[in-house]
């Protein structure tokens, strides 16, 4: 889908993918550094492409309250997810295989083997930041539009917001073992989800715990 659209919309689509309650068509100029006008024509593109529509009003202040816009369904999925396909022929399998009872295990242990993979092709990584960092890297490669973030602690976190299971995890959270097997062995460390966009949340947040002995 953002194969046919211009950049300028692609990165409209992208301001409102990070920003869950939506964004008014100012926060939009702004953060375009485009003109209003050209926002509203952008905007009224894509609500014609079933990818935009407008969500709540925002008071401004005494003004007339400020129209936010949001992303659909079908904007939301229109982002590219490079092996949400992948995960959808492993799901099936571990169902046939193992059984509901234990697909979280199995999933996990998939999501592990990955990582192993993964990590063979990055040798030096030694401490838990630089891992940490590279991970980054990989998912965002992976679609998940994800970057290591830091919290107001300097705790280092991963953020997502292109979970590429969400589909998935909407309807079955067992899905998110396999990204946190990948992720607690690719870090040697215990990933905590702090938020989840399944569960609602703006994005997909994981924190890097030490693992107990």
């Amino acid at each position: 889908m953002l194969n046919t659209i211009g950049e300028r919309q692609k990165q409209l689509l992208k301001l409102l993918r990070g920003t869950k309650p939506g964004m008014s068509v100012d926060e939009l100029s702004k953060g375009l550094e485009i003109t209003r006008n050209a926002v509203r024509q952008h905007l009224s593109s894509l609500e014609g492409a079933g990818l935009v529509t407008a969500g709540a009003t925002r008071p401004s202040g005494g003004g007339r309250p400020q129209q936010l816009y949001i992303l659909t369904e079908r904007g939301q999925e229109s982002f590219p997810r490079q092996y949400s396909w992948l995960a959808q022929l492993v799901v099936a399998s571990v169902q046939r295989e193992e059984g509901a009872e234990n697909m979280g295990k199995r999933l996990a242990e998939i999501g592990a083997g990955i990582a192993q993979q993964i990590r063979g092709q990055y040798p030096g990584l030694n401490t838990q930041q630089e891992k940490i960092e590279k991970l980054a890297e990989v998912m965002d490669q992976l679609g998940y539009n994800a970057k290591n973030a830091t919290l107001p602690g300097g705790e280092s976190v991963i953020e997502a917001d292109n979970c590429v299971f969400h589909q998935m995890a909407v309807k079955d959270l067992e899905i998110c073992h396999l990204d946190r097997g990948l992720m607690e062995t690719f870090t040697d460390s215990k990933v905590e989800h702090h938020e989840c966009m399944a569960r609602g949340g703006d994005l997909c947040r994981f924190r890097f715990l030490p693992k107990k002995e």
